[in-house]
């Protein structure tokens, strides 16, 4: 339920496919929308496409439903399925509870920010330890979870490959309802922070909260609970079995190539794991100093122009831009700062984005859609605040106007920051916020030395 574009379905149905299931593919959107998809799956005679909408018949007489993340809590074709009977699960999560059977450990980040940087520390991290360790400490280290074009079912295999297998998973909300399901929780758990996110989703705080607790929900007395000191006080109201542990600072001589504190946080999550998977300090400071930014995340992407140009798509909320505005403190004025902004609405609170960006930068430059309720809320904001604006109609429009911005003044020579952190979510202007990703990065590849 759900093939989407993000190749996540895809890799679960062709995979499934080959385990020689017959497997009915169902989606809301049509074929032309999905026919990017659809393409990469169509020669399995074993595939069967219902699209365009949903066919209750397929949820009743099922053995297994499958539903991708984002599926509506109240959506009526899983309720008939579970009337009827029939399984529901989750891709990530059917892996999960695969991986524990195996006998592989399983590590788990959730949160509303931090969650895919935390768990691609960890992974470098033992990846990095692994690769030098003798034959009997060596493991098999897998990732997936929420990451980009990535079905976890069809890391199955990776499961059996002679090594003890550490399985480390970025899991959102949605992903960790599938755990719920399952009554399953990750052997390591972090849960780096909560904050107000998916509204357009969530009917009120307390349900999105009910999804996260998954990570924590079915662990055991010898688990380890992870937690930032922020979502400490609802974590232990929760009584998990696993006592909550706020891990410590990491030391002050540590040189991490990804700039910001809410980093250092990030990397402190990270270690606190790497230890109770039982990595040496010496192991856990030469994995998170050689450790580079993920893709999207405050990611430097180049230096045009005497112009560095970040590229923060992932941003998807005004906290993670603010957290982003405040890693450049430092030393930089705020007639250094350049910032891309804008997308579709979430309903969430501005007020700490525009006294972030009264305070941080210099040129606002709002990306502007039919669809971008939340970038007219913004500028509506902007004004209120007595704060100038420029508006751009596609992404190639604001980047020309944030490199003219950062190089006019200088006699052609620009300074300071660029930078593309949303603060919205994509959709409307974009297929999805990878999408957006993509064609900054292409944009930003393009530009001249001049």
């Amino acid at each position: 339920m759900g093939l989407g574009l993000l190749g996540r379905g895809v890799g679960d149905a062709a995979f499934l496919a080959e385990c020689g299931a017959i497997v009915t593919v169902t989606d809301k959107k049509t074929a032309a929308k999905l026919a990017e998809s659809v393409a990469k799956i169509e020669r399995y005679p074993n595939i069967l496409f219902h699209l365009g909408g949903h066919l209750l018949e397929d949820f009743t007489t099922a053995d297994l439903v499958i539903k991708a993340a984002g599926v509506p809590l109240d959506a009526p074709e899983i309720a008939a399925a579970t009337k009827a009977g029939v399984q529901v699960m989750m891709s990530t999560a059917l892996f999960a509870k695969f991986a524990r059977e195996a006998g592989a450990k399983i590590v788990g980040v959730t949160g509303t920010r931090g969650k895919s940087t935390v768990t691609q520390m960890i992974a470098h991290s033992l990846i990095s330890a692994a690769a030098k360790a003798p034959a009997d400490r060596r493991a098999n280290i897998i990732v997936g979870g929420n990451v980009r074009g990535v079905s976890t079912l069809t890391m199955l295999p990776e499961l059996y490959k002679g090594y003890p297998c550490i399985i480390v998973l970025e899991l959102d909300s949605w992903q960790l309802q599938g755990f719920g399901d399952l009554e399953i929780s990750p052997n390591v758990a972090v849960f780096t922070n909560f904050m107000p996110d998916h509204q357009n989703y969530y009917p009120d705080m307390d349900a999105y909260f009910a999804d996260k607790v998954n990570i924590f929900k079915y662990q055991e007395d010898e688990d380890v609970l992870i937690v930032g000191r922020s979502v400490l006080k609802e974590v232990s109201a929760a009584r998990p079995a696993a006592a909550p542990h706020v891990p410590p600072t990491i030391p002050a001589d540590w040189q991490l190539n990804v700039i910001g504190e809410h980093n250092r946080e990030n990397a402190a999550f990270a270690a606190a794991a790497l230890r109770a998977l039982g990595l040496s300090e010496r192991e856990i400071k030469s994995g998170l100093e050689s450790f580079q930014p993920v893709e999207g995340r405050l990611q430097f992407v180049r230096e045009v122009h005497g112009v560095k140009i970040y590229n923060d798509n992932n941003a998807t909320t005004p906290e993670a831009t603010v957290a982003a505005l405040k890693a450049f403190d430092v030393g930089l004025t705020k007639s250094h700062i350049s910032l891309i902004c804008g997308g579709s609405e979430k309903g969430l609170d501005l007020k700490a984005l525009i006294a972030e960006i009264q305070e941080r930068v210099s040129q606002v430059i709002v990306l502007t859609d039919a669809n971008y309720k939340g970038s007219e809320r913004l500028m509506g904001e902007l004004k209120t605040a007595g704060l100038a604006f420029e508006e751009a109609s596609s992404l190639e429009e604001a980047v020309e106007k944030g490199m003219k911005g950062r190089n006019g003044g200088n006699g052609g020579k620009g300074n300071g920051t660029l930078l593309f952190s949303p603060a919205f979510a994509s959709f409307g202007m974009f297929k999805n916020e990878y999408d957006r990703n993509d064609l900054f990065l292409r944009l930003i590849s393009e530009l001249r030395e001049r």
